[in-house]
């Protein structure tokens, strides 16, 4: 299938076109004709399978066939968690809108926001936005939220997990009842679940690649190494590995800092991202690890929200994340746009539990390397495997709903 085979107009198509895009992931076959269609959707996938451009074309198709002439109004918001991914959605709607006469506009904290108003006072068709900018400037009466028509939650258990669900659930009572509404989420806890059910109206369900399966353009390592052992071995494997760019996962924002400083003063220029950073030293670093002026980035779960670079050589887990899920969010940053990846994970002792949880999380173990002199050969962590079938992968992540047939209103609470 290609892009034409979509129903997708003439500047949205040459728009892909000189993007370098010829054929629709499967995220986007089976949303842009549904989001084309009006219907509200629930929608799982992996980072770096083509999501953005799922729910971008469609909206901006929708827009234009509307040939507004009041430019004033919001017609389509974007909610995402952080500052990184709202600047990335932005940049994608501005690709695919380059030949549309309509208007984007992104909004964030961390930086003045007189640019921001700006933009706003001359009128804009599309808004990306966090949540504490947003509530911000609606309160200021910057911004109002009342002629909608398009609605889209992104990363919503990310929204979750940062605390931003009732900022998340104020928005929603300011949007008009009668919208379309997206709602995007790798992963389903209960309470995305519940709110998937308060704001979604018969929604058609999509998830491509399950959760609990990691890419398999992925090459996964794990060294069993002494915590006192873990800068020694990074600055090993950055000199000797072919690593042509390493995106380093610290759990905490001291550890980011830490790490950064370790390297510079062996020689390996890095910069770090994390939460405490400012927003123009994160866009600053950020633009210099894609450009490839700096092949190391040291960054935090939250900063790395946006991160999107197609030829990232390297994911290394230099702390294993608490949470299982975030493992495969964050290997998930390599291997992208058809590429190879490789991500190593380094496991102190008091790590192999986190590494039993990711191994049965993911239904396989994650084969180890050894360096004499860095890392310890023990008996891996291992747990007994057996193939997730696809149907029972899909049921574990199906919980929001047993009908699509139900019509509901959407409760006063959420108007």
């Amino acid at each position: 299938m290609s892009f034409n085979d979509l129903k997708i107009i003439d500047p949205i198509l040459r728009a892909i076109k000189e993007e370098g895009f010829t054929i629709p992931t499967p995220i986007q076959t089976e949303a842009i004709p549904q989001i084309l269609e009006g219907r509200d959707l629930l929608g799982s996938a992996q980072t770096g399978t083509g999501k953005t451009a799922a729910f971008a074309i469609p909206i901006l198709q929708q827009i234009q066939a509307k040939k507004r002439t009041d430019q004033k109004n919001i017609q389509a918001l974007i909610l995402t968690p952080t500052r990184e991914l709202a600047a990335q959605i932005y940049d994608n709607f501005i690709q695919f809108s380059r030949h549309l006469p309509i208007k984007c506009a992104v909004i964030f904290g961390g930086v003045s926001q007189k640019p921001q108003t700006l933009a706003l006072s001359k009128g804009v068709d599309i808004l990306i936005a966090t949540p504490g900018r947003l509530l911000d400037l609606v309160n200021q009466k910057f911004i109002q939220l009342n002629k909608v028509s398009y609605f889209v939650l992104d990363e919503a258990d990310h929204m979750l997990d940062m605390g931003f669900i009732l900022d998340v659930k104020k928005i929603i009572n300011l949007l008009p009842a009668s919208r379309q509404t997206l709602l995007f989420s790798a992963t389903m806890p209960s309470e995305i679940i519940h709110l998937a059910n308060t704001i979604l109206i018969n929604p058609i369900r999509i998830a491509i690649t399950p959760v609990t399966k990691t890419l398999d353009t992925i090459t996964q390592y794990v060294f069993y190494v002494n915590k006192t052992k873990k800068t020694a071995l990074l600055i090993h494997l950055l000199r000797n590995e072919q690593i042509d760019s390493a995106l380093i996962f610290s759990r905490t924002k001291h550890g980011a800092n830490k790490i950064a400083k370790a390297l510079n003063e062996a020689g390996l220029k890095a910069d770090a991202i994390h939460g405490n950073k400012s927003q123009t030293a994160r866009t600053k670093a950020l633009g210099l690890f894609k450009a490839k002026k700096v092949r190391i980035l040291v960054a935090t779960d939250i900063a790395s929200r946006g991160i999107d670079i197609d030829e990232l050589s390297h994911v290394i887990n230099f702390d294993l994340p608490e949470v299982p899920d975030t493992y495969i969010h964050r290997i998930g940053r390599t291997a992208r746009a058809g590429l190879n990846g490789i991500a190593y994970s380094f496991c102190s002792s008091d790590e192999r539990t986190l590494l039993r949880d990711i191994q049965k999380h993911i239904g396989q173990d994650i084969p180890s390397k050894h360096i004499s002199s860095f890392t310890e050969e023990v008996c891996e962590v291992s747990i007994e495997t057996k193939p997730i079938p696809s149907s029972v992968a899909m049921q574990r992540m199906k919980g929001w709903t047993s009908s699509r047939t139900s019509k509901r209103k959407r409760p006063s609470s959420f108007r």
